[in-house]
């Protein structure tokens, strides 16, 4: 016999361990695993209707409490009942136990998105996530009854002021469609809505093989025979074991099953992270590791495994497509064992093609966003989400998975089977899926795009700029751009001013902001009509288009893989800047101006950068775009054929703006250095450079006289030939930010770093 001795910290508690003791001993006594699992649930839940929330837990004490349930917190293996408990600004859950903390909060401004889950088969999982793109949630809840879920999960949607609803698979599937999400991007969104969680081991995220060759001292994507064939399960990639199965199949009694484990399962998870998650395998194996020739020790080997062995059918999990390289290394020096060769258990052995864990990772991206895979990768999630998922079309696929042989009543011996073999997605598609749109063109090679000649290049000086506008009333308002007033300002806004926008009709001005909303202001009665406050990733990243009349989002095009730093629309075409060092060009085809349909846009050319882009702007006949960088580098192109036609380091450091001339033939632009450049078109030639005391951070012009708005607030004019400043007016308290002028050249509205939006009139 052994004796232990445990001793509390709090003596009154003594009866209340000992008396729940003994009931979880006589319950583990019980023969069925079903009577020991209603007795723990039953002794749980009185532990829990003894118990509430302890408000004094609240971070603030006038917060005002909407509901108060029983939940359990979802972590891998684990799940930790206690108490939700949700005000006006924080969710809180209450762990029975105290771990791992004495509560967990989450501030409500910082959801971003919220999913409904289905846990052990039943839907009565939330999940919360604080981040826009990544694969782990703050917290994964499981609660007692649908009602509860479903209350919680209305308290956060209506709280979050544009909640970025769950979108469909469909939604999902014609942005990668088209190119606006990345393979990684689109299949982390098919496993979140196939509830797919990092915090469910029996339901974690699955990514596809891509390389089959593990053996070349280089990895060549331009060649198919690189990579695994997408269109077949794992099991079916091997002719001559497919054969020894199907025979198997045909002799095994009803019901039947091609393979004998799944392609994910918590074991096969842990297989992969058993070196940085060593205590979930521990846990799942009663606390041994697993026998070291059966560990995750080399890539090539696990593959060939899955091609030959009897019973390995495993796919992978996304951290193979990430950044964390962590869990092909055993930096915590965990005693793995030692294998048949004498050789112990370490780090993961890499392909002869990989210099080093994090090369390889970066590899294995490249190959996950290669053409191939864009052109096959839809067959795989037919395997996987779609219409291959079951019945006859997964027979014809070789794709049937162990069957479970149970009475489902028998709900135990169920949820021990999924956690022991793991289960299917929720079917996505029922239908084949599209393939993905390889984009018309990408911008041509450097090389080529400096051979234009002077015949070519798309600029047309005769051209008539403003066709309804006569010339007089702009050269009239340029000859008095000195007599500028101010006529009012609003402070409508939390934080700077990014961008400037006016309705047609002159009517209404919209406003974006570091502050994450979109604001339309109407000029006429001084009153702000509308605000969108949209999370500060979605609105740098996506584009939104918005619809006025219904006052809510109509479509989100995600365009970029990093902050959208200007857009340009002009005539059913936009034009986005981004940090990804791209500029990307769309047609739009218009819903009708006042109905909820649709926009439908197309990406029609990438033009491509070595750093990321901070400013762009179009010529008077929208032919020509010019680009401003951040490390100072001016790019003008050709829209029509998506080729450059001159590149020129300028400024040292950040363009801030950049315009042509009315008439084309000339270019200015603006930098962090303080200086204006002025450049030749046509032969791409920098003409002059002109410092200021600051830098100008944005700026209108005429092809002679510049208004410019600059770092100290002030709007200056310049005599651009004298080279000096001829008037200086006083604006802002801090940075001119932007700045809209109309056609006539009459009327300026400038944002600033002071929140402020300015309206100037010309008084002459």
């Amino acid at each position: 016999k052994t004796e232990y001795l445990f001793q509390l910290d709090v003596a009154g508690k003594v009866d209340d361990v000992t008396q729940t003791l003994l009931q979880l001993n006589r319950a583990s006594h019980l023969d069925k695993l079903g009577d020991q699992a209603a007795m723990i649930t039953a002794i749980l839940q009185s532990r829990l209707a003894r118990t509430s929330f302890d408000k004094n837990r609240f971070q603030n004490v006038s917060e005002t409490l909407h509901m108060e349930c029983e939940a359990e917190m979802v972590t891998p293996l684990v799940t930790n009942p206690g108490h939700v408990c949700i005000t006006d600004a924080n969710l809180y859950f209450q762990p029975l136990n105290g771990y791992p903390k004495p509560v967990v909060h989450i501030m409500m401004h910082n959801v971003r998105r919220i999913y409904k889950r289905r846990h052990g088969l039943m839907p009565l999982g939330l999940e919360v996530f604080c981040t826009e793109n990544d694969l782990c949630s703050d917290i994964y809840l499981k609660f007692y009854n649908s009602q509860d879920r479903d209350e919680l999960y209305f308290y956060i949607a209506t709280y979050l002021e544009n909640h970025i609803t769950e979108q469909t698979a469909e939604s999902y599937m014609l942005q990668w469609q088209r190119g606006h999400i990345s393979n990684y991007q689109y299949l982390l969104h098919l496993n979140n809505l196939a509830d797919r969680s990092c915090n469910d081991l029996s339901q974690y995220p699955v990514f596809p093989w891509i390389i089959a060759d593990y053996s070349s001292s280089e990895l060549d994507l331009t060649k198919p025979e690189t990579f695994r064939d997408l269109s077949k399960p794992v099991g079916a990639l091997n002719k001559e074991r497919l054969e020894r199965l199907q025979t198997r199949y045909r002799e095994m009694p009803e019901p039947k099953f091609m393979y004998g484990s799944h392609y994910s399962s918590p074991g096969y998870v842990l297989f992969y992270l058993v070196r940085v998650a060593p205590e979930y395998m521990l846990c799942l194996q009663n606390g041994k590791f697993d026998h070291a020739d059966r560990t995750f020790n080399s890539i090539a080997e696990t593959w060939k495994n899955c091609l030959d062995g009897a019973t390995d059918f495993k796919e992978l999990i996304p951290e193979f497509y990430e950044n964390d390289s962590s869990f092909l290394l055993n930096s915590l020096k965990l005693d793995l064992g030692k294998r048949q060769g004498g050789k112990m258990v370490e780090h993961v052995e890499l392909p002869p093609w990989a210099s080093d864990p994090d090369d390889f990772l970066q590899k294995s991206q490249n190959a996950l966003e290669s053409q191939y895979v864009s052109e096959h990768l839809h067959e795989w999630i037919d395997l996987i989400f779609g219409y291959k998922q079951k019945g006859s079309e997964a027979i014809a696929a070789h794709n049937e998975t162990i069957f479970l042989i149970m009475d489902p009543n028998e709900k135990v011996a169920l949820l021990t089977q999924i956690l022991e073999f793991g289960q299917t997605p929720k079917q996505l598609f029922t239908t084949p899926h599209p393939r993905r749109i390889i984009p018309k063109f990408k911008s041509l090679s450097r090389t080529s795009s400096h051979n234009v000649s002077i015949a070519e290049s798309p600029v047309s000086p005769s051209e008539e700029s403003f066709e309804d506008l006569t010339e007089e009333s702009i050269t009239l308002a340029w000859n008095n751009i000195a007599k500028l007033k101010l006529d009012e300002q609003h402070k409508i806004h939390k934080e700077e001013i990014t961008g400037i926008a006016v309705s047609c009709n002159g009517s209404s001005v919209f406003t974006t902001s570091q502050d994450s909303t979109l604001k339309m202001f109407s000029k006429e009665s001084k009153t702000l009509q509308r605000s969108v406050s949209f999370s500060n990733m979605v609105s740098t990243v996506y584009h939104y288009f918005y619809s006025v009349a219904f006052g809510r989002r109509q479509d989100t095009l995600m365009g970029h893989d990093d902050a959208v730093s200007k857009i340009c629309w002009h005539d059913n075409r936009l034009y986005s800047a981004s940090w990804d060092s791209t500029v990307k060009v769309w047609h739009c085809a218009p819903a009708e101006v006042l109905g909820p349909k649709r926009h439908h846009f197309e990406l029609l050319a990438e033009l491509e950068h070595d750093v990321s882009v901070n400013t762009i702007n179009l010529n008077a006949a929208n032919a020509m775009l010019v680009s401003g960088t951040k490390e100072g580098t001016i790019s003008i192109w050709d829209v029509t054929t998506a080729t450059m036609l001159h590149q020129l380091s300028c400024h040292s450091g950040t363009v801030y703006d950049a315009a042509f001339s009315p008439d084309s033939r000339h270019l200015l632009s603006t930098g962090e250095d303080g200086c204006f450049k002025v450049i030749d078109v046509q032969t791409g030639m920098l003409i002059s450079s002109m410092a200021s005391e600051q830098p100008q951070r944005c700026f209108k012009w005429d092809g002679h006289t510049v208004l410019s708005g600059s770092q100290s607030g002030e709007l200056l004019v310049w005599d651009l030939l004298a080279g000096k400043v001829i008037e200086r007016i006083k604006g802002h308290t801090g940075a001119v930010t932007c700045m809209w002028m109309n056609e006539q050249c009459s009327s300026i509205i400038t944002g600033g770093e002071d929140k402020q939006i300015m309206f100037w009139k010309l008084q002459y």
